[in-house]
């Protein structure tokens, strides 16, 4: 698996799981019904930000990832960042590589900490994920998302120094 930057190529290969992530409900707080035009405005990020994709050596995107700043002005030194794994990639170490590059690529753009502003709870492979990378839940927003079958459950503010 190599990490690289994102293409605007890139685009065609990310949207189809980037759409059945999110059309699925579970995981971000992306509408589910978000059209290909609005989530690559979201997704391809430009500088301060900065995506990538993760491919595996016949170049078949894996996954992607987005990072820069969580806010703009005096609050600009914290980064944030998002990952999606493609599904049929799952289990292969794609989300952990994304993680650790995000990290690596955060603290050399010398962000002090990266947060993650609403890491579903539910979503307990990727909290697992972010703790194993040395994040800690700093709060949760009780009943913050809602789930497809119209129950709730906490929305996490995740944070790691860099």
């Amino acid at each position: 698996m190599h990490i690289r930057d994102a293409r605007d190529d890139d685009w065609a290969a990310i949207w189809p799981f980037f759409r059945t992530i999110t059309a699925a409900g579970e995981t971000y707080t992306y509408p589910r019904d978000i059209d290909s035009g609005t989530a690559r405005a979201t997704w391809m990020l430009r500088a301060p930000g900065h995506t990538v994709v993760a491919v595996d050596g016949d170049g078949t995107v894996l996954g992607s990832a987005k990072a820069g700043p969580n806010h703009m002005g005096p609050a600009s030194h914290i980064a944030t960042a998002s990952f999606m794994v493609a599904p049929e990639a799952a289990g292969r170490g794609v989300g952990r590589a994304l993680g650790e590059y995000v990290l690596s690529w955060a603290k050399g753009e010398g962000y002090r900490a990266m947060q993650f502003n609403a890491v579903v709870q539910s979503n307990v492979r990727a909290v697992a994920l972010w703790k194993s990378l040395g994040f800690e839940v700093i709060g949760t927003l009780p009943e913050g998302y809602r789930l497809p079958d119209g129950s709730y459950t906490g929305l996490h503010i995740m944070h790691r120094v860099l």
